[in-house]
C-alpha cells in the first residue's frame, strides 16, 4: 500500500515597508489549496527601524502559526523610482532573515515569471493576476488587500515550478 504524501506548504511574500503581503497555500497532489492570506501594516509615523522590527516580529508569528516548508518572494526591481526600492529592500532583508531563521530557503521569481505562471502571459495586468489567483484557489472573491493577492500569486508560481 502506498501512503499518500503529505501536503507541501508554501508561503508567498510581497515585501513592503508600509504593507507586506503574505499568502499560504498547500500543494495536495496536483491541487493548490488556499490556507490563509493577509498583510502586515507598519505605521508611517514611526521610525523606520521600528517599522522594520514590527514587520519582522509579525512575520515570525505568521511563520510559527502556518509552518510553511517553502517560501517564494519576488526579485527586487528598481523600475523608475530607486528611492522607493530602498525601503522595500530593507523589508525584504528582515523578511528573508525570518525565513532563514525558520530553516527555509528564499526562492525568488521575477515579476514576469510570476505573471506567466499564474496567467500564462508574462505581461498580464494586476486585475488578470488577481482573478486567476481567485480561480486557481477556488476563492469566492479576489483576495484583499492587493499585496496579499500578489503574495498568493508568488506561492502559486512556486507551486507551479515544483509541479513541473
Amino acid at each position: 500500500m502506498v501512503k499518500a504524501s503529505a501536503a507541501r506548504r508554501i508561503i508567498g511574500v510581497d515585501p513592503g515597508l508600509a504593507s507586506t503581503g503574505w499568502g499560504v497555500i498547500d500543494i495536495r497532489g496536483r491541487r493548490l489549496v488556499h490556507i490563509a492570506h493577509g498583510s502586515i501594516e507598519s505605521k508611517a509615523d514611526r521610525p523606520q527601524a521600528e517599522r522594520l522590527f514590527s514587520i519582522y516580529t509579525a512575520f515570525r508569528q505568521i511563520l510559527e502559526t502556518y509552518k510553511p516548508g517553502e517560501s517564494a518572494m519576488e526579485t527586487l526591481y528598481f523600475g523608475r523610482n530607486v528611492s522607493s526600492a530602498l525601503p522595500v529592500a530593507e523589508a525584504r532583508g528582515v523578511l528573508s532573515l525570518a525565513l532563514v531563521e525558520q530553516g527555509l530557503v528564499v526562492v525568488e521569481f521575477s515579476p514576469n515569471a510570476i505573471k506567466k505562471a499564474v496567467t500564462g502571459v508574462a505581461r498580464a495586468d494586476k486585475s488578470q493576476i488577481q482573478e486567476m489567483v481567485r480561480l486557481i484557489l477556488g476563492l469566492d472573491g479576489i483576495p484583499k488587500p492587493d499585496h496579499a493577492a500578489d503574495a498568493l500569486a508568488m506561492a502559486i508560481c512556486s507551486a507551479n515550478t515544483l509541479l513541473l
